[in-house]
């Protein structure tokens, strides 16, 4: 039986052509897979057709996976791969498994003996970091910061004392529809030294990046309601 490979591919941050911003062998994967494993199917399709115009949609095979897919659910999604056949983990934006679903089928794929083969593509986390002029050698990415503001507001001034000491940059993301009240909280609750860099709408024609401390965001209140944004502290 043919050794299957879990093939990793990255897709564009916003609307633009994914010529610009992605490598020949992620078009190579798009068009020699016919087996998917997806975010959203519509927007899957909608993508590999914009990639690969010639290609008959309705020969592939999808496979759901995002947060709404219990884990009872991985053991049909990675069947295709336990019987030979090569496998595309879609994101729906930037890097599969990086702030993105993917990892429970890849840490499955690795159980299972299955090659991964990530394709370089953007990451909004990697582009902000490298924009950002913060720590981009000592650096950790937190994810998601409490929803309940009083655990936020402890979370970042956790984060933003482990930067005193260490110097290391505080990476987090929000869902978009709540990036005020984290950039309020942000403003309201960190010392005024401290850096802030917020990276909104990266890969768009309104990219904004910029990094100020915290005296400065005071003056230049943003409003980045529904803008998918990233957040980079340092002290």
């Amino acid at each position: 039986m043919h050794k299957s490979k879990l093939i990793l591919i990255p897709t564009p941050l916003g609307n633009v052509d994914p010529a610009m911003v992605l490598p020949s062998s992620a078009f190579h994967a798009i068009e020699s897979l016919n087996s998917f494993i997806v975010e959203d199917i519509r927007s899957a399709r909608r993508f590999i057709r914009k990639v690969s115009p010639h290609k008959n949609i309705d020969n592939i095979n999808f496979y759901l996976l995002n947060e709404h897919t219990k884990s009872d659910e991985l053991a049909d999604i990675i069947k295709p791969l336990l019987n030979g056949i090569d496998t595309g983990l879609l994101s729906e934006a930037g890097m599969p498994a990086i702030a993105d679903p993917g990892t429970s089928i890849i840490r499955m794929a690795h159980r299972n003996n299955i090659q991964v083969v990530p394709i370089s593509g953007p990451s909004s986390i990697a582009l902000s970091l490298m924009a950002s002029g913060l720590n981009g050698q000592n650096f950790c990415f937190n994810g998601y910061l409490p929803i309940k503001q009083n655990e936020r507001i402890k979370t970042l001034r956790t984060l933003e004392l482990d930067s005193a000491k260490t110097s290391k940059s505080h990476i987090f993301i929000e869902a978009p529809y709540r990036n005020n009240k984290l950039f309020a909280d942000i403003v309201e609750s960190l010392k005024p030294e401290t850096n802030l860099c917020v990276a909104c709408n990266i890969g768009e024609e309104d990219e904004f990046i910029f990094t100020k401390n915290i005296a400065e965001w005071k003056k230049n209140i943003l409003d980045l309601h529904k803008k998918p944004s990233v957040f980079i502290l340092q002290v």
